[in-house]
């Protein structure tokens, strides 16, 4: 738990918010970290496993829980759900992404908790949606991307589409879009005192950001051809370019002022170019283009660049990312005990939140977690009396 001021209380714009985070992997805990990040108290409901508490990492490095409490309760115990109950009750808001059915056959369906507390925002998050012929299926990002025409958008012009890492469906469509949909729904009971459920699919958060892609395209001004769009990598002032080194430059002058200036600094004539809004012209300005970039290293095309309106910096690779220019004067990351971590994000004027703590292991914290949110010393030293909690 990060404390940041006088009296203990975790700082930023969510203090005093509490959320219970059903444990699960990628899209969920994400939710929780921002929510975190932003001053929420976030509790983790991790499963106990024998030997494992169920991390795939190094738990100094399990960023997506970091800045959480967390707990390891046996939910297969009647009192194990009926500590989850009991937690749930004191929360605001409630995250959860078990394929349709899991929490309802643990006891813990949002009926039952709703009773308990109908003020709780209850937010639901899979890949297809809690209702439907595929609900049931298992799904990964690149599912998701591939059945909403997002991924059939990505790629180079003739190539195979290209999968742009889990953040698409996973965390822009899955994690930000319940987020938002928990933070809306958390101002509303504010003003009716009742909660709701919030059923957040991947599927629909990355249908809802291709809307101008869409309009684009029922406009008759994008092509379904993978590389022949402004903004796909198929026009050549939206792409990357590989210098004299084997690094790359990206490039984005899209509008034509911009443009304009990142020929100017490439050496180059405007009037000696190839249309640049013809695209039959695409392949040979882009061909000019590159052999120009390849006369010079990323570093030597970075001072030239620097400062100016072309739309043209470096590509970064993770590691170099965390010491470029933009992230020492941002201060995009942060170090926590050795552990490097993006910072919390956006930034707040007078509400700013606190630098997260790493991740906690539940069997070290759950004596103190359950603690914090109220449950009574006797009732848990009877819990860990049976093996339903897991750790101090």
């Amino acid at each position: 738990m990060t404390l940041n001021n006088d009296s203990g209380e975790k700082m930023g714009p969510l203090a005093g918010i509490r959320v219970l985070e059903m444990s699960n992997i990628g899209p969920g805990p994400f939710c929780g970290m921002l929510l975190a990040d932003l001053g929420a108290s976030v509790l983790r409901v991790d499963r106990p496993v024998a030997g494992d508490l169920g991390l795939a990492i190094d738990v100094r490095f399990d960023l997506l829980n970091r800045g959480k409490q967390a707990v390891a309760i046996d939910l297969k115990h009647p009192d194990g759900v009926q500590t989850v109950r009991d937690l749930a009750a004191r929360a605001d808001l409630l995250i959860e992404g078990y394929r349709p059915g899991v929490m309802e056959r643990l006891g813990l369906g949002p009926d039952l908790l709703l009773a308990d507390n109908p003020r709780l925002v209850y937010g639901r998050l899979t890949g297809w949606g809690q209702h439907g012929s595929q609900s049931a299926m298992a799904g990964h990002d690149i599912n998701y991307l591939g059945v909403t025409g997002a991924l059939a958008s990505i790629g180079a012009p003739g190539g195979d589409p290209v999968p742009p890492l889990n953040l698409v469906g996973d965390f822009a469509g899955g994690s930000l879009y319940l987020a938002m949909g928990l933070l809306a729904a958390l101002i509303e009971a504010r003003q009716s005192g009742q909660g709701q459920v919030i059923d957040a699919a991947m599927v629909d958060g990355v249908t809802s950001m291709m809307a101008m892609h869409t309009g684009y395209r029922a406009g008759g001004i994008w092509n379904l051809a993978r590389g022949s769009n402004p903004v796909d990598g198929g026009a050549p002032y939206y792409t990357t370019y590989r210098t004299k080194d084997g690094l790359f430059m990206a490039a984005g002058p899209v509008e034509q002022r911009f443009y304009k200036i990142m020929v100017e600094r490439l050496g180059l004539s405007l009037a000696d170019l190839p249309d640049r809004d013809d695209p039959a012209c695409w392949p040979a300005l882009r061909q000019t283009l590159q052999d120009r970039f390849a006369t010079r290293t990323r570093e030597e095309w970075i001072e030239v660049f620097a400062g100016s309106d072309a739309c043209v910096t470096p590509v970064y690779d993770l590691d170099e990312a965390q010491t470029s220019v933009i992230a020492r004067e941002r201060g995009l990351f942060a170090s926590v005990d050795g552990v490097p971590m993006p910072a919390p994000a956006p930034r707040f004027s007078r509400t700013a939140p606190s630098t997260p703590d790493l991740a906690a292991d539940p069997a070290g914290v759950t004596r103190a977690s359950l603690l914090t949110w109220g449950i009574a010393e006797e009732k848990i030293a009877d819990l860990a009396q049976a093996g339903v909690i897991v750790g101090q």
